[in-house]
């Protein structure tokens, strides 16, 4: 792999939304001229069931095509998972924890026994009950996701939403849109 490829690793539960916005973050990537790989790993799991989602981001052409055993970024988008789960397992070291919560940083880092590198915090799920009605973390997921790494600009990742969601109308635009925003601005780091 480049040394300048960013992978990603996305843990959730089914019909969280992790395979799109793995996917979603590979493609405004494409918009950004870089190169973007998203999928899904799971099998024929139910609703509910643990899932992962990878992403890569790079300068240059990705000619890997698997799973993402040690990642640079982890993104959790179920707190629960975190007792069942080892979602550190293999990230690099100086790797980003990104987890949906209202915990702190510090109470995370604890938890999951992170030496180094950094965690981030977010209330996705009020965040997307304020900003969309629904409980979709995946949405703001992504702008805390964006603010943690620097890897896109929010502005792109905006643009893209209008795009994809434009023709389900203004009020599902504006409420993605600012479950970005929001969770841009107010993730939490230590």
């Amino acid at each position: 792999m480049a040394g300048n490829t960013v992978e990603i690793r996305w843990h959730a539960r089914g019909g969280q939304g992790a395979k799109s916005a793995a996917i979603m973050v590979a493609e405004v990537a494409l918009e950004e001229n870089k190169y973007g790989q998203g999928c899904p790993d799971y099998g024929p799991e139910r609703r509910g069931a643990p899932t992962r989602g990878y992403t890569r981001i790079s300068d240059q052409p990705i000619t890997a095509h698997c799973a993402i055993a040690t990642p640079d970024v982890v993104v959790v988008l179920d707190e629960t998972l975190l007792e069942s789960t080892n979602v550190t397992e293999g990230m690099k070291e100086g790797g980003t924890v990104l987890v949906n919560t209202d915990k702190s940083p510090a109470e995370i880092r604890k938890e999951l026994g992170v030496e180094g590198g950094k965690v981030y915090t977010i209330n996705a799920t009020q965040v997307s009950l304020d900003t969309i009605g629904r409980p979709f973390p995946n949405t703001p997921m992504v702008g805390a996701l964006i603010k943690a790494t620097g890897i896109l600009q929010l502005d792109t990742i905006l643009h893209d939403v209008e795009k994809k969601f434009g023709r389900k109308g203004e009020k599902i635009v504006q409420g993605n849109k600012d479950a970005i925003t929001r969770a841009y601005e107010e993730v939490k780091s230590e």
